[in-house]
């Protein structure tokens, strides 16, 4: 009987390991050459790993969810298929990893972005694009479990927002329970998974410094809303947003701290010409920060039409992998639901996140007398080993001093 073991490849510089987010197959399954057996995510990419040989599956070495080294045994192969089974099943998986046969090192894996799927995949799985592939891994989505309704049965969005709605409980491992009370269990994979592990490196690496401030945003407020009465056809409806990204370029022209990145490994700290605001995207599957590129060279306009394009790309899950990397500053913002004060995370490795709070109209002293006012506080968080506090007070007080006067904004 020739057997063969898949280990995992090497999935990129630098990379050791990745997460397993998706089998495609199970013991037993006949496989064919370059079909996709599993799917693995690492911090940049999620990968597709192909078969290099022709068989039946009898055995799978690491679960859903489990982290796996660069040449850790993933799968194993019997390469003579007419040892299967008439009913197409193989021969019983065996029950511990030692009785493996020596392992065999294995080709490279592809990029989904980069190597869409053969003809001969689309007969032994589901039918979608990478973006769409893409998409489910993130949302830790079967599609064997998603009806399709694109064109020649592939699985389109539009089906995965249908599955997600129809979908009324994130899936779930077996409850526990201890003496009376039923507790469930739910497994952090996927996107989620990597949501956590950027925030406890972000914490447990940055001390963070949080300065709050108060912002008059009532001729602000009152601009944006003469704007959005003549905006021509085409143009999005202006948000807060847009005036804070053109804020943020012009000081940190004079606060080149700020735009910038620390590297604690090598205590080298980056200051950048470029401008590239991270954008905090709630989307069904967590949290990401899409990135405006070079915010420095956009309008007003533009800033909202690159907003609204990047978290629409994020939310749907279509984003490019440059689209989600590389901001050198980052803003957080809850819209309606941005409450009066917040401590934003540091979107490590850069040095200074500005969090946008709600605006309500409260009464303010004009020197004689209560007005009311319309009134936002920027929550914003500094690495405080690069940073000091006064430097960062500074710093938004010179972003204040731009929304609180917006004509401003617009004065070279």
């Amino acid at each position: 009987m020739a057997e063969f073991i898949l280990t995992m490849p090497d999935v990129g510089e630098g990379v050791a390991e990745a997460e397993l987010v998706e089998w495609n197959v199970k013991p037993g399954d006949l496989v064919h050459e370059d079909m996709v057996l599993a799917a693995v995510m690492t911090d940049k990419a999620t990968v597709e790993i192909p078969s290099p040989v022709a068989g039946v599956v009898t055995w799978l070495a690491v679960a859903v969810g489990n982290t796996v080294p660069v040449k850790a045994p993933l799968v194993r192969i019997e390469t003579d298929v007419s040892a299967a089974t008439p009913d197409g099943n193989g021969p019983e998986a065996p029950s511990d990893m030692t009785e493996a046969p020596p392992v065999v090192e294995s080709p490279p894996a592809r990029e989904i972005d980069d190597a869409p799927p053969s003809p001969e995949i689309e007969h032994h799985k589901p039918l979608a694009s990478p973006a769409v592939r893409q998409r489910a891994d993130d949302l830790d989505i079967d599609l064997g479990q998603v009806r399709a309704t694109g064109p020649d049965g592939h699985i389109t969005h539009a089906d995965l927002d249908t599955y997600l709605t129809s979908r009324s409980k994130p899936e779930r491992l077996a409850p526990i329970v201890p003496g009376d009370s039923a507790v469930e269990e739910v497994k952090v994979t996927g996107l989620r998974r990597k949501i956590a592990e950027k925030m406890t490196l972000s914490v447990s690496r940055i001390p963070h410094i949080t300065y709050v401030e108060e912002i008059d945003v009532t001729d602000l407020e009152d601009l944006r809303a003469t704007m959005n009465g003549n905006r021509r056809s085409g143009q999005p409806k202006l948000t807060i947003l847009p005036f804070l990204m053109r804020a943020l370029v012009r000081t940190v022209a004079d606060h080149p701290g700020m735009n910038a990145t620390f590297d604690d490994e090598k205590g080298v700290v980056s200051h950048y010409e470029a401008v590239h605001i991270g954008i905090a995207t709630q989307t069904p599957a967590g949290l990401t920060v899409p990135v405006v590129r070079h915010t420095e060279t956009l309008g007003l306009w533009e800033c909202a039409s690159e907003v609204a394009r990047v978290a629409e790309a994020a939310r749907t899950g279509t984003a490019a992998r440059d689209e989600l990397m590389g901001s050198t500053i980052t803003i957080s913002s809850l819209g309606a639901l941005g409450g009066v004060v917040s401590t934003p995370i540091i979107n490590h490795p850069e040095v200074a996140i500005i969090g946008v709070n709600k605006i309500a109209t409260r009464p303010v002293w004009d020197g004689t007398r209560f007005v009311p006012r319309k009134m936002m506080n920027l929550s914003s968080s500094f690495d405080h080993r690069v940073v000091d506090g006064w430097d960062a007070a500074v710093f938004i007080q010179a972003v204040k001093a731009l929304l609180e006067k917006p004509a401003l904004i617009f004065i070279d």
